[in-house]
């Protein structure tokens, strides 16, 4: 297929996503319907549609395709950045523990505070603590060797899995205890327009800073020799990638909690249609990662009677992919 025609593709195929989203559900919505309610709130009219219809379509099924395409889009084009950057393809947008530091700022707010907006405060303040420690372990004699970060990460994201391990035993099992491993489970159920505007601020940011550095991730990952040679500072290059993963991770788990494989399986996805060209690489996983995490999402709401948390489907599907990669790869980099 043409180069042209892929990118063109990518480009629009989450916006179809999207729009497809608004008509999946229990209730059943006719495309005049939404066609007719997405009219009145773009032109600011008053809709002749009853009242639950609009707000089915606009109040629950759009906020939540919207987060959707955000929390995917992000966590992918962090785990391909990841990817390039330590020339690893086993490794994902957490694997500097944003995740898992995340997961146990949103236990400590559910504690202290119960489910209340002060989950995102602390998950995001948490999930980026996590990172910085990881790179301050990392830096070893004022550098930043890939496998110290990767190190750095593994002790960061053990400590954390800990924290909440000891939240969870010290959780009310009445209340708190199920609204933790809910939120561990991920889900972008009971999404409003106010988490959209909370996550878009962080996610907009990382996610404009790795498109703007994707051509240093290509250098990046040749090694520092061969960055420093071509005039690029690999341990400068190297911070600004890691903030602006963590900045987008961060931003997407704060609001739809712990969702995994989605930042590891779909750069792969994306390599197998557009090559290894960073350049072109990140911009794909953004798109294919927003497709993805919709349609799971999708799944997830009409699959069964009760709706199934993202986080089960997501490592259902990357639990097989994963070992596929360790067959292909032997457990190796590229």
């Amino acid at each position: 297929m043409n180069k042209r025609i892929i990118r063109v593709l990518l480009i629009i195929s989450p916006i179809i996503f999207i729009v497809s989203s608004l008509f999946i559900g229990r209730y059943p919505i006719t495309v005049h319907d939404v066609i007719s309610v997405l009219w009145s709130k773009l032109t600011f009219t008053p809709s002749s549609l009853p009242d639950e219809i609009v707000s089915i379509v606009w109040d629950i099924r759009m906020p939540r395709a919207l987060l959707g395409a955000l929390v995917g889009g992000a966590l992918a084009i962090s785990g391909a950045s990841f990817q390039g950057l330590f020339r690893n393809p086993l490794v994902s947008a957490g694997i500097l523990g944003v995740s898992q530091g995340a997961g146990f700022g949103a236990a400590l707010a559910i504690l202290l505070f119960g489910t209340s907006s002060y989950i995102y405060i602390f998950a995001f303040i948490f999930g980026g603590s996590a990172v910085l420690l990881s790179y301050l372990i990392g830096r070893v004699y004022k550098t930043t060797p890939t496998i110290m970060l990767v190190l750095g990460g593994t002790i960061i994201s053990s400590i954390f899995t800990a924290l909440i391990s000891f939240a969870k035993y010290v959780a009310d099992p009445a209340d708190q205890l199920q609204s933790i491993v809910f939120w561990l489970m991920g889900s972008l159920a009971s999404v409003r327009y106010e988490d959209i505007l909370i996550a878009v601020i962080p996610i907009g940011i990382g996610v404009s800073g790795l498109i703007a550095m994707r051509w240093r991730i290509n250098v990046l990952s040749m090694g520092d020799k061969e960055a420093h040679s071509l005039g690029i500072d690999p341990a400068l290059n190297k911070g600004i990638i890691v903030i602006c993963t963590t900045l987008a991770t961060a931003g997407a788990v704060c609001v739809s909690g712990i969702i995994g494989w989605v930042g590891l399986i779909i750069p792969h996805i994306a390599r197998m249609i557009v090559g290894n060209d960073n350049r072109i690489l990140i911009p794909a996983s953004l798109a294919l990662g927003a497709c993805f995490l919709i349609f799971v999402d999708n799944l997830g709401r009409i699959i069964t009677g009760a709706e199934m948390p993202i986080g089960i489907l997501t490592a259902l599907v990357g639990g097989p992919f994963f070992v596929y990669l360790l067959k292909s790869t032997k457990g190796g980099g590229w």
